[in-house]
């Protein structure tokens, strides 16, 4: 058996190739929108990748299930209770699939979402499970949220109920040194408490995991239920386009570039310029109206949370990384980047009355911005899991995802300084606090936690 995992940093996305070296049959779970890397392990391997597995309709990506069908003509596989509107077969709880060798065996465990289904994975007929994908029902110290929008028409009671159901009456029924794989890790949204570990076993999960300890199915319920972070804006687009026939990705083109004349004009009509700089260097220098999402974070979630997703969008970058900006939109379905700022730097330094800087404050300056300005609005744009502990000068708080339909709650007159954990974050907030009209808009470099480390020793 070939058994692969690939890990996205950037979406905490884990995907699967699993393969039979005796057939050369090969199938792919969960995969990411642009698939170049299963094509080459599969080319590799000499493996025919022969299915592609979706354990559910994905909210937090755009999964790449037609983009391989297209590719390699595999079958595209769903629970029998999925109805997308594409051609695919349909797979029966309790089924099994031989590629050769290696035997898969399917079961429905609903309650993340209704569709969803995990895949025992046994090296052969006769041998015990291997593993198990778990999609996004068990995770390493955790269980998928049942609250996410992409389970419509059902309450999260109902399907923290079937979740709890799911997980001890199909997972825990597995041997306890069966591998756990599941579809994502440690920052996802679609979880609170997600380990860094990509692996586990199910006998771990049964000793350690909150929610799998949890002593009855109603405290169950309310582990699972509460304090889950908000959803990015985006996962309910994206939780729709997965059940539907769309345009394919081509992972290796480039968006035109664009000069300067060209942006100003699709910004005139309703573009948004979204600069994937480091928040210092954006800070330095930035055209008027750009959206700060720095590409050494989460790019895609965040530009998901900001920008809305019938936009079009001109990319803004460090030279050479215009075309891993698109891709990386592309992974969550924002296909609309109609253009790529050609010689960006030169377009800062030549059209300075479109240019601007952005106020970064030290924790210090933070302080003293406080005595000073009394009539201060102070924004906190952490998770509420993470503002349980405290935060700065009694802040607003406002996670940074649902800023943009939460602008009403400020003052955009009032002198204001945003901040989040680290700095990243505060920087996002703040440039759309600018775009939106804000005139005095700051944010604090390392956040809340250069803030309470410099109150601490003060």
């Amino acid at each position: 058996m070939k058994f692969d995992q690939y890990y996205l940093d950037c979406l905490s996305h884990a995907s699967y190739l699993i393969g039979d070296e005796s057939s050369k049959k090969a199938v792919v779970v969960d995969p990411q929108r642009d698939i170049s890397g299963y094509l080459a392990t599969a080319d590799e391997a000499g493996l025919d990748i022969v299915m592609v597995i979706e354990t559910h309709f994905h909210a937090d990506f755009l999964s790449g299930h037609l983009e391989l069908a297209a590719a390699t003509g595999a079958e595209i596989c769903y629970s029998s209770v999925a109805d997308p509107e594409f051609a695919h077969r349909k797979i029966e709880h309790g089924e099994r699939v031989s590629l050769g060798e290696v035997a898969l065996e399917f079961r429905h465990t609903p309650g993340h979402t209704p569709e969803s289904m995990s895949i025992v994975v046994y090296e052969n007929a006769d041998s015990a499970p291997y593993g198990v994908l778990t999609g996004d029902t068990l995770f390493i110290g955790d269980v998928g949220r049942p609250d996410l929008l992409a389970s419509i028409g059902f309450t999260r009671e109902e399907l923290a109920e079937k979740l709890y159901d799911s997980l001890h009456q199909q997972l825990m029924t597995l041997p306890d040194d069966t591998i756990v794989f599941p579809a994502h890790g440690a920052g996802s949204a679609c979880g609170k408490n997600l380990s860094t570990e990509l692996t586990s076993t199910i006998g771990e999960q049964r000793h350690t995991n909150y929610a799998i300890r949890a002593s009855s199915q109603e405290a169950f319920m309310a582990m699972v239920t509460e304090g889950q972070p908000p959803a990015p804006s985006y996962f309910v687009y994206d939780a729709v386009l997965n059940r539907k026939e769309r345009d394919l990705l081509d992972e290796s083109a480039l968006p035109p570039s664009m000069d300067y004349a060209q942006i100003q004009g699709t910004l005139a009509n309703g573009a948004m310029l979204v600069d994937g700089r480091d928040p210092e260097e954006f800070s330095r220098g930035h055209l008027k109206g750009a959206i700060n999402v720095g590409m050494a974070g989460r790019y895609a979630e965040f530009a998901g949370s900001i920008v809305p997703s019938d936009v079009d969008i001109v990319l803004f970058t460090d030279p050479g990384q215009e075309l891993e900006a698109k891709n990386r939109l592309a992974r969550i379905g924002f296909d609309r980047v109609i253009g790529i700022a050609a010689q960006p730097y030169h377009m800062l330094t030549s059209h300075a009355e479109s240019t601007q800087v952005a106020s970064r404050l030290t924790a210090d300056e933070f302080n003293a911005r406080v005595r000073d300005l009394p009539d201060l609005q102070i924004v906190d744009v952490r998770n509420p899991g993470e503002v349980t502990s405290g935060t700065a000068h009694d802040a607003q708080t406002i996670p940074v995802g649902q800023l943009p339909a939460r602008l009403d709650e400020l003052d955009a007159a009032k002198p204001t300084v945003v901040f989040c954990a680290g700095g990243y974050r505060s920087s996002v907030a703040a440039s759309l606090l600018r775009q939106k009209g804000f005139g005095d808009v700051s944010d604090v470099i390392g956040g809340y936690t250069a803030w309470i480390e410099t109150t601490q020793s003060a």
